[in-house]
């Protein structure tokens, strides 16, 4: 899960500056695919926050 987690991390921080315009032409291509998610990219965080807490939860050590 936390695997899962960071790939989520990642992606957010992709939106996120994808939404705000920062990384030239290539934000218009991330956008054309995941257009609702480049307006609110706290959507991805939240998921990658929950993935991240659950992994918590089920680890056995």
């Amino acid at each position: 899960m936390y695997n899962v987690a960071a790939v989520l991390g990642v992606l957010f921080g992709l939106l996120y500056v994808s939404g705000h315009h920062e990384i030239g032409s290539i934000s218009d291509d991330v956008c054309s695919y995941g257009g609702p998610l480049c307006d609110n990219p706290h959507y991805v965080l939240t998921a990658a926050i929950l993935a991240a807490v659950w992994g918590k939860l089920v680890s056995i050590r």
